[in-house]
């Protein structure tokens, strides 16, 4: 795909605070434009990660942040590292457009379930209070995650499942909320044939892309550092998927992504240079 100098794709879901970046972090942000992204979101899992997204939101005219903590970070409350009114005051910032990544992860089972409830409850109230989106992680926990959703009054707020990894049955229950579901490099395995299924399932108008760099890279560079450059790849899986330009998921995705953070109406992001 050669792009030309327009902005055009939105990575929805990055994490550009991260050590991987340390070496020559402001060379890779200041690549993006040029290779056709026009926008990103860095989003916080934790304290340190909340406040170095805010921090490049202030740096850089394209970036905007998430504030929350990640559910695998929740001792942090615990210890007071951080709180509630803390990430109130953080989340209310110009540029903080959303309360995550926010959730349940079961795949590393730590801390407590218990613990991670808790927290993840808190955090929605928190978004419901500010009127924020929220930015949800969810791995191997599909049942808690939709019942405490449920629970927190989630098909009244607005939600994207990021890097979603269940089947088409649960993308359905979401569906049926309004809610986006976010799409990144793990749509490009050739072993990723649920996430397949559930592309094809989804109307467009509700996918985000992302990438959750550093990590998830796409083929063919699985493995390696990731970055929103390798969106291309993301563009074409799902272009292919589900039978329609890559233009379209282009132009489909980038106005998504304005319409679940609340940013203003984008202009559209078709060119004759795609």
């Amino acid at each position: 795909m050669t792009m030309n100098s327009t902005p055009k794709i939105f990575d929805t879901h990055a994490h550009y605070d991260d050590e991987a970046f340390d070496p020559d972090r402001e060379a890779v942000i200041a690549s993006l434009r040029e290779h056709g992204i026009g926008a990103v979101v860095n989003v916080g899992a934790n304290r340190a990660g909340t406040e170095h997204s805010l921090e490049l939101a202030q740096k850089y005219d394209f970036f905007y942040g998430a504030a929350g903590v990640h559910p695998s970070d929740t001792m942090e409350f615990e210890n007071g590292t951080v709180s509630i009114s803390w990430l109130r005051e953080i989340a209310s910032q110009p540029k903080m457009l959303a309360i995550g990544e926010i959730g349940l992860d079961y795949y590393w089972d730590t801390p407590d379930r218990a613990i991670q409830k808790k927290w993840f409850l808190e955090q929605l109230a928190l978004a419901k209070e500010l009127d924020k989106p929220v930015i949800i992680h969810s791995r191997d926990a599909a049942k808690d995650t939709l019942d405490l959703i449920r629970e927190a009054g989630g098909a009244d707020m607005s939600m994207v499942i990021h890097c979603f990894s269940y089947e088409v049955e649960m993308a359905r229950e979401y569906l049926k909320m309004g809610h986006f579901f976010g799409i990144g490099g793990v749509s490009t395995y050739k072993n990723a044939r649920k996430l397949k299924e559930v592309i094809r399932f989804l109307p467009l108008e509700q996918i985000l892309l992302e990438t959750d760099c550093p990590y998830l890279s796409p083929t063919p560079h699985r493995g390696k550092r990731n970055s929103s450059l390798n969106l291309e790849y993301v563009i074409h899986a799902i272009a292919e998927l589900k039978e329609i330009s890559e233009e379209e998921v282009i132009a489909v995705t980038w106005a998504n992504a304005h319409r679940f953070y609340r940013l203003p109406e984008p202009e559209s992001s078709l060119t004759e240079n795609i």
